[in-house]
């Protein structure tokens, strides 16, 4: 994901935001958990348009809102910004912040601002009220969740006076105070009267900010007090190993300089203490019952005694994550059954109703092949952001990213990344599409680079056909089975090369300072299966429109490569029996009675460009124990990894094999070598396991990576560093089990 480039000129001029063609633009703003998308479906009648924000892949849902002021009509365009707890800039939801409200990065500039406050959690809601405000923006502030502090309301009037903005009081869930906020905006979008917020900071702070100013690109000046906001934005986010591209060389220079010679000097917490200061200030004014703010929730308060309890919170959660991967293990399974069954339908029609051509495997083996592969994805798509929308609304994922924060923080992660790692072992896929739910964008990559390592469900018929076909059914001690030992042993490796691998690439390649985790423990809700549904069918048709091109393209083009050249003629083995049938007496074969068996020719897939690329591979692979069959195996796989079980069944003469065909398992182990000898033993076998639970077999996997990155370089680089884990994993496997004699 290519991060906002902070030093754009900004579009949009104030003079172009009033000419008659023009549509207002609304930007819904607020910290996370107060209920900005509530309202935002509220006031767009949930008719959300989806896109990304510019040159970053993070969701933008957009809808319109009809103003209706004085017998006249007005539309305003509605942008719902992801939530920021402030504008520092430190994660990808407070660069889109930052720069959606400055019109920055291709972003216009906005006409408005409705900043969502929570009514229960107001003195820190407020911080980022403050930051907007110096920045000189037109700002209406919504007082959101208000049935919630009923005993002890704040007084929006009285906030109103203190900020000097209009403040309107609303309940989003229930739809009430939207048309004292319709016609606040319609009045704020006729009058425009900006009012920036002066705070008096130190004198030491003032004069470094005068330091900063003084070194601030000419496009961003504009007013006098929004280049001073500028600057304090400046000096206390940009900093030598920052994540912020476009930052003017000259700025970022003399912002490390004056908090170089600050010294001792804590400048951010300068900031922060002296904006509370403010903040509380104020809060007897605002409040009828200071004592009582804020309200406490003490329901939630004693579910949260269990839920993060040391031990039973663990103990609850696993329970709830376990339950999560079975939805996505086995309760898709019957979805993902039928999707199969049905592209397999299809086929099967098209080859009985279209002469045997190249357009008819064209057409049965890549288009159809190919959207069976984009679609079987879905039932674990939707399983999984069901499961997440749940866990979201219901205010339990703030809980999980708390409870795992203490684990995954010695992998340079937060806990947030847990259930994205954990949803690799049914599907990459989804699981890459979940870590949507991370604010920086550091995190989200590293995610995406070490989930493909979890073993997921289209490894499993890949382990089933080695171990059954190499591996006796024998027992350890005489009770433990070494089949389901090995089976057990591949998901507990994966699990621990994974974390293994997050501690080095967070130290790396995706090396970057860790962020401690900041969140909300939002008070315990029903969730809205509305929004959850909603959202699950928009990311299932953003995969399927976006990733899904890409993976069929890829199928048909695997299918070209398995399938040309066309040989003119393949020899075929004798008839299975030593008679034929004729005008219905059996006869003696004259092929077999006169002359010997003739030599079987190369199969067609021998001699395909994928065959022969094998073929070409196979000294490379010989190391590891693979001869040029496995090669063609392994090429098949990049369409889907079980693929590899099908791509060997053609390799053996075998049609319709699975991991579980005994003619195909039967051929594998008593495969021989020229010399002779057993072509694959259990150590290759082990070593094949090996390799594939760390290669990244899986076109799908990449693109998704792509898609979510809008990059090759980390595709790119995933497949780099995994064929080559793999590589150097399956080759101490293989020769270090031959030097010992296995």
């Amino acid at each position: 994901m290519t991060q906002h480039e902070l030093s754009s000129v900004s579009r949009g001029e104030p003079d172009a935001a009033h000419h008659p063609a023009h549509t207002p633009l609304l930007l819904l703003i607020g910290n996370p958990n107060t209920g900005k998308t509530t309202l935002f479906n509220r006031l767009t009648g949930q008719n959300a348009r989806m896109g990304n924000y510019p040159g970053i892949t993070v969701e933008r849902r957009s809808g319109d809102l009809t103003l209706r002021a004085a017998g006249a009509e007005r539309v305003v365009e509605v942008v719902d910004v992801p939530g920021a707890y402030s504008l520092s800039a430190r994660s990808a939801e407070e660069q889109i912040a930052l720069s959606a409200v400055l019109g920055w990065a291709e972003n216009p500039r906005p006409d408005l601002c409705v900043l969502v406050v929570d009514a229960g959690q107001l003195a820190r809601n407020l911080y980022l009220v403050t930051q907007l405000l110096e920045l000189d923006v037109q700002v209406v502030v919504v007082l959101n969740m208000i049935d919630e502090v009923r005993e002890n309301p704040p007084n929006a009037a009285e906030l109103s006076r203190f900020l000097g903005v209009p403040c309107i009081a609303t309940d989003a869930r229930h739809g009430k105070g939207l048309l004292e906020l319709e016609r606040a905006i319609s009045a704020a979008l006729e009058l425009p009267a900006r009012r920036a917020l002066r705070i008096n900071y130190p004198p030491a702070l003032e004069r470094d900010l005068e330091r900063v100013s003084a070194a601030l690109p000419s496009e961003w000046r504009g007013s006098a007090a929004r280049a001073r906001a500028l600057a304090l934005w400046a000096l206390t986010s940009v900093e030598e190993d920052d994540e912020l591209q476009g930052v003017d060389p000259a700025l970022r220079t003399r912002c490390l300089e004056v908090r170089a010679q600050a010294g001792a000097r804590d400048i951010d917490q300068e900031v922060i203490a002296t904006r509370y200061a403010l903040i509380d200030a104020e809060l007897p004014k605002l409040y009828p019952r200071l004592e009582s703010h804020p309200k406490k929730r003490k329901t939630s308060e004693r579910v949260d005694r269990v839920l993060l309890h040391p031990v039973f919170g663990f103990a609850i959660f696993i329970g709830l994550m376990l339950l999560m991967f079975q939805s996505l293990f086995s309760w898709s399974d019957p979805a993902i059954r039928l999707i199969e069954a049905c592209t397999s339908m299809s086929a099967d029609f098209v080859e009985a109703h279209v002469p045997e051509s190249i357009v008819r495997d064209l057409v049965t083996r890549g288009v159809i092949g190919g959207v069976g592969n984009v679609v079987v994805f879905l039932p674990q798509i939707l399983l999984l952001f069901f499961c997440i929308g749940i866990l979201e609304d219901s205010g339990y994922m703030a809980r999980v990213a708390f409870l795992m924060d203490r684990i995954m923080k010695a992998l340079g992660l937060h806990g947030r990344a847990f259930v994205p790692m954990l949803s690799g072992f049914a599907c990459a896929v989804p699981a890459i599409l979940a870590t949507r739910t991370m604010e920086r964008q550091r995190d989200r990559l590293l995610t995406m680079l070490v989930v493909p390592l979890m073993t997921c469900s289209a490894r499993l018929p890949v382990y089933t056909l080695i171990i059954g076909a190499l591996f006796p059914p024998s027992h350890l001690f005489g009770w433990l089975p070494v089949q389901g030992l090995l089976m057990i042993a591949m998901y507990l490796f994966s699990t621990f090369i994974t974390l293994i691998s997050a501690g080095v690439l967070g130290r790396t390649a995706v090396k970057g300072r860790r962020i401690p985790l900041i969140l909300e423990l939002p008070p315990y809700r029903l969730p809205s299966f509305t929004g959850t549904l909603s959202m699950m069918w928009r990311r299932a048709a953003m995969f399927l429109r976006e990733a899904g091109s890409g993976i069929l393209l890829f199928t048909i083009l695997l299918w070209a490569l398995l399938s040309f050249p066309r040989p003119a003629h393949v020899d075929q083995p004798p008839p299975p029996a030593a008679a034929i049938h004729q005008q219905g007496r059996s006869v003696p074969n004259p092929q077999l009675a006169s002359s010997p068996a003739p030599v079987q020719g190369p199969s067609a897939i021998e001699q395909s460009y994928g065959g022969r690329l094998g073929k070409a591979l196979e000294p490379v692979l010989r190391p590891l124990g693979f001869d040029w069959k496995i090669g063609v195996g392994l090429i098949g796989a990049f369409a889907a990894r079980e693929v590899f079980v099908s791509t060997l069944g053609l390799v053996y003469g075998i049609g319709d094999a699975d991991e579980n065909t005994t003619p195909l398992r039967d051929k594998i182990r008593h495969e021989r070598s020229a010399d002779g000898s057993a072509a694959y033993s259990p150590l290759m076998g082990l070593s094949l396991m090996v390799f594939f639970a760390l290669s990244c077999q899986c076109m799908s996997t990449l693109m998704v990576v792509y898609r979510e990155t809008r990059t090759l370089r980390w595709p790119l680089f995933m497949f780099g560093y995994m064929t080559t884990l793999a590589y150097v994993a399956s080759f101490i496997v293989y020769q270090g089990g031959r030097l010992l004699g296995f």
